[in-house]
């Protein structure tokens, strides 16, 4: 009983309060408490909303529609009409009527009625900015032109409100994706009143979308100097930044981003972009967990693991290096499958396989090199006019027999230097004489002289100052 005398002693009380406010402008305050009430004590909203109605207010336009939208807000139709129909017969040619209607009629999905209903308020008070709007947003799917135009006659009409309708031609635009021109619609009123932070996260999200990076970042300092602790200036300054190539910049506002912001969601592209900024940064080790974590927010970003296999591979991390790359390789369709992928995968297994010790790691150094030799082999088949695949083939068969006692590397730096020679390069020419080297060697240990000096002749004729080869044929003198 003690507890029930309390909730109504709390009834009571609120409804005193509110009956004491309405005479005066306090109505907008109860009105916001029927709204409230509406959804948790229904009954309780309806004996409020016709008190507040009563006495002084009984012709007060605006309170009336104020408690139809709240009602329309709770999807409420036939409260809603109720009160329009009390509106209306307080003043027909009331342009917020007229608003309200319209309202109500885009509620029941009838466009063509909510316009002729907005149309009517701009007839009744050509000032009507909620009906220039509102008119606005319902074109502005369809016809996004008509939505301006709509907007532009407000302008016209009362150039005092032009901030906000460049507001309302901002939010059109960045619906549709406009960027340009959304930006300029953000610009005419940024620095007025009419603006609020969201209108500078937008702004700037616009600018940078629109790749106006060095504009996009002094709106998201401006931003920043108001709310250091926003997470969407702080994310928009890590990507500004790392877009300029500031990246020491980018790194701090990643931090702040990451570590030091309110309400902040990350997605894939936050963590991408802080991946790339460490990256850039060579701290691979805090990069790799970065893509790693944008993986997960979107298993559809695969090209992130090449990110990953490079990271790997700038630590000399082979053995992870492999495996990222391979994950990323295995999601590409037939035709993505370049020969230049592939040697890629060619050149991580020999990076793999030449950084291991001869001799302690002799099985697992062997198997990397082997891999190396048929990706290769594979680049040679698909890009027969090019000479990468063999030199390469050459390089690591050199490597698997270093003493030149079975001549591996022989084949594959005879057609690399065959393809070399024809392209009648001087750019060429390093490549030439390592495969010359190489073959001026083979034919030294096989105590072919004759053969053996040929090349380190070739090699003269390209480089006369080459001491390898000098000394060379000075010891087979």
């Amino acid at each position: 009983m003690k507890r029930k005398l309390i909730i109504l002693m709390g009834v009571l009380f609120t409804f005193g309060v509110l009956s004491a406010q309405t005479p005066e402008t306090d109505w907008r305050e109860s009105v916001k408490t029927i709204k409230t009430l509406i959804k948790t004590n229904p009954q309780e909203a309806a004996v409020q909303a016709g008190n507040l109605i009563k006495g002084k207010n009984k012709k007060n336009i605006e309170l009336i529609v104020a408690i139809g939208d709240a009602y329309l807000d709770a999807k409420n139709l036939q409260e809603a009409n109720r009160y329009l129909a009390i509106a209306q017969q307080v003043n027909r040619k009331s342009p917020l009527a007229s608003v309200l209607e319209g309202d109500i009629a885009l509620e029941n999905n009838d466009p063509g009625t909510a316009c002729q209903k907005y149309e009517q308020a701009i007839y009744f008070d050509k000032n009507c900015f909620d009906a220039y709007v509102k008119y606005a947003n319902v074109y502005r799917g369809a016809n996004p032109e008509e939505s301006i135009n709509k907007l532009e006659q407000l302008k016209a009409v009362n150039p005092k409100q032009a901030p906000d309708v460049d507001k309302a031609e901002a939010k059109i635009y960045y619906t549709h994706n406009q960027f340009d021109k959304a930006a300029e619609a953000y610009s005419k009123f940024i620095d007025t009143p009419a603006a609020t932070e969201d209108d500078m996260a937008r702004y700037a999200f616009t600018l940078f979308l629109s790749h106006k990076f060095d504009e996009s970042l002094a709106i998201a300092q401006k931003g920043l100097q108001k709310n250091s602790r926003s997470a969407v200036f702080n994310r928009l300054l890590m990507y500004n930044n790392a877009d300029l190539k500031h990246f020491d910049e980018a790194e701090k506002a990643g931090e702040a981003f990451f570590n030091s912001s309110d309400s902040a969601s990350y997605s894939y592209l936050d963590y991408k972009y802080y991946g790339y900024v460490l990256t850039a940064l060579k701290k691979y080790d805090k990069a790799i967990p970065m893509y790693q974590k944008a993986l997960e927010k979107d298993t559809t970003q695969t090209a992130l693991w090449q990110e990953i296999s490079n990271a790997y591979e700038e630590m000399e991390d082979y053995h992870n290096a492999i495996p990222a790359f391979n994950n990323y390789f295995k999601t590409l369709k037939g035709e993505e499958k370049t020969p230049e992928l592939i040697f890629s995968l060619g050149k991580l297994y020999y990076g793999a396989g030449t950084n291991l010790d001869e001799k302690t790691q002799a099985t697992l150094r062997k198997s990397y090199l082997m891999s190396a030799d048929s990706t290769f082999a594979i680049v040679a088949e698909l890009r027969p006019d090019s000479y990468m695949g063999n030199l390469w083939r050459a390089r690591t068969n050199s490597n698997l027999d270093p003493e030149v006692t079975q001549g591996l590397a022989k084949p594959y730096y005879e057609k690399a230097a065959e393809l070399l020679v024809a392209k009648n390069n001087p750019k060429y020419n390093d490549y030439i004489i390592e495969c010359y080297k190489y073959l001026g060697y083979y034919y030294v240990v096989k105590k072919q002289y004759a053969a053996s000096k040929d090349y380190w002749n070739k090699i003269l004729a390209i480089d006369p100052t080459n001491e390898v080869a000098k000394k060379a044929l000075s010891g087979m003198k």
